[in-house]
């Protein structure tokens, strides 16, 4: 009797039960957590460091996510409560035994090229059977964006009911970056079933150096980037870049910046709008006035709401 009141004290003081253990695990982040709880934390074992800006980021560990913009000197507007946000919702998909990463590359793929393994997909579920999109944040291919304008974006296209994959590809330049996206829109179309997506009226989303993937990709297509020829998207969607090139054949663009970017030229933006126009290629674009370079969702600025205009813009061609 005394060990059994023992054990019950012992265990009262000292949880070790799997249920204890489970919510200890899987306990959600705050704006006072650090970079290195994000990499450390039992949900993303095993593609922690793929969640952030580069390869290696052992010297932000030391961050507060309260301070995560210090990682993304190239975009604005970064809100560390929408950050968090987007990482609890992966944190609880992963309590509720989802999976929500993926390789688009094998095992022998990354053994010819060791920086592959620094690759993968992050999943936002929408509903069975719904087209998807691919969201390839920016960073001007010296660093990858996903916690500001990659996670959060592909949460609001689920809430909607879509399908969104969030790209973490190669850091070094635009073409092995390409390749990437043009492998995961493979593994994509390869494994649809599985992963309960359609690959019908898809589309492909991208912020700054992830919009010159977007737009390579619907210009040029998988083929061109080392794949099979899979079909282009239904539509691009096209955020604060520089790029000017395009074809004829390119697919109904979306595409919007901030009236202030000093980073992508609204004029040269609005040049290349006028362009696409005048070959009969449907665009839609919006300047934002006092918005800077890498907005995100734009949250608390002018360009607040530009995610329901570009779904509302795909969904006329979805049919």
């Amino acid at each position: 009797m005394k060990a059994a009141i023992l054990l019950i004290i012992a265990m009262m003081m000292f949880p070790t039960t799997a249920c204890a253990q489970e919510n200890n695990n899987y306990t959600r982040l705050t704006v006072n957590s650090y970079v290195r709880d994000i990499v450390n934390h039992p949900a993303f074992r095993g593609f922690g460091e793929r969640l952030l800006t580069r390869d290696d980021n052992s010297a932000y560990y030391n961050t507060r996510i309260s301070n995560v913009a210090s990682l993304m000197p190239y975009h604005q507007n970064v809100n560390p409560v929408v950050v968090v946000n987007a990482l609890n919702y992966m944190i609880d998909e992963v309590q509720n035994g989802k999976t929500i990463f993926y390789n688009f590359y094998t095992a022998q793929q990354k053994r010819i090229d060791p920086a592959k393994e620094n690759t993968g997909l992050f999943f936002f579920r929408g509903k069975p059977g719904a087209p998807f999109a691919i969201v390839c944040p920016g960073g001007g291919f010296s660093y990858i964006g996903s916690l500001h304008e990659g996670f959060p974006l592909a949460l609001e296209i689920s809430k909607k009911g879509y399908n969104a994959f969030v790209i973490r590809y190669r850091i070094g330049g635009e073409r092995i970056a390409c390749e990437d996206l043009a492998a995961a829109i493979a593994y994509i179309f390869t494994n649809a079933q599985t992963l309960g997506v359609s690959t019908n009226n898809y589309s492909l989303w991208g912020g700054s150096a992830g919009a010159r993937m977007a737009a390579r990709l619907s210009s040029y297509g998988t083929a061109a980037y080392s794949e099979k020829n899979y079909p282009k998207p239904a539509t691009a969607i096209i955020l604060y870049t520089g790029h000017s090139d395009f074809t004829i054949y390119d697919p109904p663009t979306f595409t919007a910046v901030g009236e202030r970017d000093t980073i992508a030229s609204p004029t040269v933006m609005e040049q290349r709008v006028n362009a696409m126009k005048a070959v009969g290629i449907d665009v839609e674009f919006h300047r934002y006035p006092n918005v800077g370079h890498g907005f995100g969702l734009g949250v608390g600025t002018t360009a607040e709401g530009w995610l329901n205009n570009a779904v509302r813009f795909w969904e006329k061609y979805r049919h």
